[in-house]
């Protein structure tokens, strides 16, 4: 039987061991609403991740970010700042926290907002517990995901700062296509000290194909050009 409320999928959720370590994702929720609020720390819990429920925009503000993968079960109708407004807000800083949005009386254009601004998913109330169990599960995998690209990101910018600036350069020119003789020719320098250059560049930043460096380059903004 599917369950029609939130409540009634408690103790299905319950039946599972939570599995809550230090690193577990954390759920945020932000619901002005106590009772619903409850409820959702209960069945969060019992999936075995890490709920936090704060009444208020401006209190889910005031916390200390939790490291870790995350997402935030927002209501859009809160008492001091809007949900809407609080996306916006996180949208800043903390991209890599998922939104799922609940709501009591949505509406098309508001639910259109807030998907184009970002959200994963957009549930009215009373919800399927399954529903929103997947939605959770989307979340944290959708942070999973973002954390592990910046995580690379700072690994490539850590290995190109490690670069000289003529390294740099040549890395820059030869991901654009330019062959080592051109190279030479732009900087000014022998095709032989270009080979060298470009060996240690390589070394430095691990790249095992001509191809992995061109994708090091664009997604450090070296280059737009394809090879």
């Amino acid at each position: 039987m599917i369950a029609t409320t939130l409540e009634l999928g408690l103790e299905a959720a319950a039946d599972r061991p939570a599995r809550k370590t230090a690193q577990a994702p954390t759920v945020f929720i932000v619901d002005d609403d106590i009772s619903f609020r409850e409820s959702l720390e209960a069945m969060i819990g019992a999936a075995g991740w890490r709920p936090q429920a704060f009444a208020s925009a401006q209190a889910f503000l005031a916390h200390s970010r939790v490291a870790g993968p995350s997402c935030l079960i927002l209501d859009v109708n809160l008492p001091d700042l809007s949900g809407l407004d609080l996306q916006a807000h996180i949208a800043d800083g903390q991209a890599d926290m998922p939104i799922i949005f609940v709501t009591g009386y949505g509406d098309v254009p508001m639910s259109v907002r807030a998907m184009k601004a970002g959200a994963v998913e957009f549930l009215t109330k009373p919800m399927d517990k399954d529903v929103l169990l997947a939605a959770v599960r989307d979340a944290i995998g959708a942070s999973l995901a973002a954390a592990g690209q910046e995580e690379e990101i700072r690994t490539l910018r850590a290995r190109y700062a490690s670069l000289t600036a003529r390294e740099k350069q040549v890395m820059a020119m030869v991901a654009s296509g330019l062959m080592n003789k051109q190279v030479g020719g732009e900087l000014g320098i022998s095709e032989i000290t270009v080979k060298a250059h470009r060996g240690r560049m390589v070394r430095k930043m691990r790249a095992t194909t001509f191809a992995d460096l061109v994708t090091m380059a664009a997604r450090l903004g070296l280059t737009n050009a394809a090879a």
